[in-house]
C-alpha cells in the first residue's frame, strides 16, 4: 500500500499534533512532516485511535501552519543504521554524523526500540570490568553485563568521571574487541565539547562511537537518544561479538523530556509530576544489557543520573536503583575537600561486586580485603565523629588508628588523578598498605593467610607500621 498523504491536523500541543480522518496507520510509525515552505521534519506515532493519530515532532512544532502542513505516514519505524565504521564517529541524538565524516556504510538498519532479552536466554554477568578508579575496582567491582549507575548531584565532576571511564575501561582477561558507546542527553555546547577533545586528546574515541544531544536539542530527540546508542551497542555486542559499556548523561535530563511530553499529552501525573509509566520506561532501557547465551559479546551500563536537591528519594534515582544492580553515589562533602573522585563508599553498592571477583578472577584477597577496608573506613568515621563530640582525648589508642585511617582512606586511596588509571592489583596493594596503620588484632574480616602473606611484609618486627607515603 502506497503512504497515504494527510492535510488534516487539527491541534498544535508543545511537540504534539493531532492528525484526524487517519486510515491504517500504526502505532511507533514514522512520519514525515511537509511545511508550507518546504522544509521537512520528522515524526512517529504516539497514540492512535480508530481515526486519529497523536503524532510526536523531532524537530519540534515551531512555525508548523495547521492548514498548510501535510503529513506522509511512512508505513516504517524509526530504524538506526549500523556498520562496523561507527566506531571513532560522533553522532547528534538522532544518528545523523556531525563529525564531518563521511555518511555510514549501513550493513543493517535497526529498529531503535531493540528486541528484549529472553531472560531463559540471558547468561550470568561474572567477568571483571576494571575501570581504573580505586573506589569502584576495589570496593565496588563492576562485572560484564551488569547495570551500575553513578549517582551524582549538581556541580559534581560526574561528567569528568563519565570521560575517565570511558578512556580507562576495559576487561582484564584480555579480550582484544571492546568499545565504549557513549551518549549525551540534554548537555550544553561546552560539556559536549569537553567530552570530544578529551576522547579525541586520548585516542579513546577510536574505540568509542558517541551520541550527542545539546540542551537546546529539541526535547523529543532526548527521548530517542538513549535507544539510538543502545541499538548501535547491540549490534557491536551481539552481531561482532564486543564487549560494549554504555555511558548515558544525564537520565536526568531525560526523565524531564519524558514529563514534558507526557504534560504535553495531558496524562494524569505520578509522583512530582512525572507520567506514571516512568519505570516501565527506565526498564525498557535499562534492560537491554546484559550477556546472552552462546554470544561472546555483551552489553554493559553505566547510567549517570543528578539527583536533584541531591535527593536519593526523588523517583528517577529511586526508580533506578530497584531496575539496577547497584549504585555508585558521589559525595559533597568529599567534593568539598577537593578529593576527586569523590565517591562515597559507605551508600555505595555493587550487588554483582562478589561474582567478577575471587582468584582467577582478581586475586583472592580481594573480597576479604575490600570488606575489611569498608568496615575499616566506617569506624573509623564514626571514631571521628566520636572525637568532635567528645574530644580527641577520650579515643581509645584503637579509635585513633581507625580516626587515621579513614583520614589516609579518603586522602590515598579515594582520591586519584583524573588521568590516573590504577591497575586492579595497584588498588589491592594500596589496600593492604593503608590496612598497617590499625593494630593487626583488630582486622577480623581478613584470613590470617592473607594477613601472613600481604600484610606481614609490610610491617616492622610485628609492629604496625605508616602506610607507604606519596601513594596517590
Amino acid at each position: 500500500m502506497l503512504p497515504k498523504e494527510y492535510g488534516t491536523i487539527s491541534e498544535l500541543s508543545g511537540p504534539l499534533l493531532m492528525v484526524e480522518k487517519t486510515q491504517n496507520v500504526r502505532y511507533d510509525e514514522l512520519v514525515e512532516i511537509e511545511l508550507a515552505s518546504g522544509e521537512r521534519r520528522r515524526g512517529r506515532v504516539l497514540e492512535i485511535t480508530s481515526d486519529k493519530a497523536l503524532v510526536q515532532v523531532f524537530e519540534g512544532t515551531d512555525g508548523i501552519d495547521i492548514k498548510s502542513t501535510k503529513l506522509l505516514f511512512l508505513g516504517k519505524v524509526l530504524t538506526l543504521p549500523v556498520g562496523r565504521d561507527m566506531l571513532g564517529r560522533v553522532f547528534n541524538g538522532r544518528g545523523e554524523p556531525i563529525d564531518d565524516g563521511a555518511p555510514i556504510l549501513a550493513e543493517k538498519k535497526l529498529d531503535i526500540n531493540g528486541m528484549p532479552m529472553n531472560p531463559f536466554s540471558r547468561d550470568f554477568p561474572s567477568e571483571f570490568i576494571q575501570t581504573g578508579i580505586s573506589t569502584i575496582d576495589g570496593m565496588n567491582p563492576m562485572v560484564r553485563g551488569q547495570k551500575l549507575p553513578i549517582f551524582s548531584g549538581s556541580g559534581l565532576p560526574h561528567n569528568r568521571m563519565a570521560a575517565q571511564i570511558a578512556r580507562q575501561a576495559t576487561v582484564i582477561s584480555g579480550h582484544e574487541d571492546f568499545a565504549v558507546v557513549f551518549a549525551a542527553m540534554g548537555i550544553t555546547f561546552e560539556e559536549a565539547s569537553f567530552f570530544m577533545e578529551d576522547f579525541r586528546k586520548t585516542g579513546a574515541i577510536q574505540r568509542t562511537v558517541m551520541f550527542v544531544n545539546l540542551a537546546d536539542d529539541p526535547a523529543i530527540e532526548r527521548i530517542t537518544t538513549p535507544r539510538i546508542a543502545l541499538t548501535a551497542a547491540e549490534y557491536l555486542a551481539f552481531e561482532h561479538d564486543m564487549h560494549v559499556v554504555v555511558i548515558l548523561t544525564d537520565l536526568t535530563n531525560y526523565c524531564e523530556a519524558l514529563r514534558e511530553i507526557s504534560a504535553a499529552r495531558k496524562e494524569v501525573p505520578g509522583r512530582r509530576g512525572y507520567p506514571g509509566y516512568l519505570y516501565t520506561d527506565l526498564a525498557t532501557m535499562y534492560e537491554r544489557a546484559g550477556r546472552l547465551k552462546g554470544k561472546n559479546g555483551s552489553i554493559t551500563q553505566i547510567p549517570i543520573l543528578t539527583m536533584p536537591e541531591d535527593d536519593k528519594t526523588h523517583p528517577i534515582p529511586d526508580l533506578t536503583g530497584y531496575i539496577t544492580e547497584g549504585q555508585i553515589i558521589l559525595s559533597r562533602t568529599l567534593h568539598r575537600k577537593g578529593i576527586y573522585p569523590p565517591v562515597d563508599v559507605m551508600p555505595s553498592l555493587s550487588r554483582l561486586k562478589d561474582k567478577g571477583i575471587g582468584k582467577g578472577k582478581t586475586r583472592e584477597d580481594h573480597a576479604d580485603l575490600m570488606n575489611q577496608l569498608f568496615a575499616a573506613y566506617a569506624r573509623g568515621k564514626e571514631a571521628k565523629e566520636l572525637a568532635v563530640i567528645l574530644g580527641e582525648g577520650a579515643l581509645s589508642e584503637e579509635d585513633k588508628a581507625f580516626a587515621k585511617f579513614a583520614d589516609m582512606f579518603e586522602d590515598q586511596y579515594v582520591r586519584q588523578g583524573e588521568y590516573q588509571n590504577r591497575t586492579y592489583e595497584e588498588t589491592l596493594e594500596l589496600g593492604w598498605d593503608l590496612l598497617t596503620v590499625i593494630p593487626v588484632k583488630e582486622l577480623k574480616r581478613v584470613r590470617d593467610a592473607y594477613i601472613e602473606k600481604y600484610l606481614s611484609p609490610r610491617l616492622n618486627n610485628g609492629e604496625r607500621a605508616e602506610a607507604v607515603p606519596g601513594k596517590v
